[in-house]
Formats: C-alpha cells, structure tokens, sequence
C-alpha cells in the first residue's frame, strides 16, 4: 500500500502528467512500478481529486500507446537482433516473448489484442508485433482496445478504493 501512497502523492504534486510518464515507462517495459499500482493509484487520486475519470483513462491510453509505438518501432525497424539480446539479457522474458510470438502466429491481429490482457506480454506484444512487420493501423486498433480494457479496469478498481476510503 506504501508505494501507492507514494504514487498517489507525485500525483498530487505534479499532477496528470506524472501519470502519463509513468505509464509510458511502464509500456515501454521498464523495470518500476507496474500497472498493478500505476492504475488504482490513478483511479484513487481521481476519486479524491477534481481529475474526471475518462480524462484520466485518455492520457493513460495515450501513454500506453506512445511507450508501445517506442517498442513496436524498435522492432519494425531493428527485429531479430534486439529480440536476441533481450532474450540473453533478460533470460526470464524469454518465455513471454515466446507467447506474444505464438499468440500473433495463432489469432493474427487479434493476437496483439489478446496479449494487451495478459501481465507482461502485454508490453512486450510491441516488440514483436513490430519485428513480425505488422502493419501499423492494424496494431494502433488491436492496442488501443486492449490498452483501453486493461487500464480502465484497474482505474476503476482505484476509483472504487478512493470512494469507499472517502
């Protein structure tokens, strides 16, 4: 609870913008604080603040998707070779990547939607869909709407928190 806190207080101090950078590392797949936090610290602060809820749902889409861009244009542009080294690097990403790797091979597109659902695959669902040369339109409508499912329920779940706290 200590680290929500915290989150909820840099929010107070530097206000939605904290939220979208913090999101888009977190989308980028930075080692910090996951979603699990992020998002219900958000969703406290906008039910104890004068934040409206879909604005702040907006800016965190917004974030994801910029921090998956990042990723999806690394690998579009770079592919295998950055895929090997974080599979050296980071050994225990390995069986994620993996199954963003099989959830495209098997639903196609709608593998990026369904890998948007799934902790840790969905951040790392832009590097590969960005290797495998997806076309860019098509991962923009699979994201948005996973990235969109997955915040907004955990903003909710913070949300919740913050008006039963109140």
């Amino acid at each position: 609870m200590e680290n929500m806190e915290t989150v909820v207080q840099y929010m107070q101090d530097y206000g939605i913008i904290f939220l979208f950078i913090i999101v888009y590392l977190e989308y980028l797949n930075l080692p910090g604080l996951p979603a699990g936090i992020i998002m219900p610290a958000a969703g406290f602060l906008v039910a104890t603040s004068n934040i409206n809820f879909i604005y702040a749902l907006v800016i965190s889409v917004l974030a994801g998707m910029l921090g998956s861009y990042s990723l999806y244009a690394l690998g579009y542009y770079i592919g295998n070779p950055v895929v090997d080294k974080v599979y050296t690097k980071f050994k225990k990403s390995r069986p994620a990547i993996d199954k963003s790797f099989g959830y495209l091979d098997k639903y196609g597109n709608k593998g990026v939607f369904i890998s948007r659902l799934i902790p840790v695959a969905r951040t790392l669902i832009s590097l590969v869909a960005g290797t495998g040369k997806m076309k860019v339109w098509s991962f923009t409508i699979y994201s948005i709407g996973g990235i969109a499912i997955w915040n907004c329920g955990f903003i909710l779940a913070g949300y919740i928190m913050g008006i039963v706290v109140r």
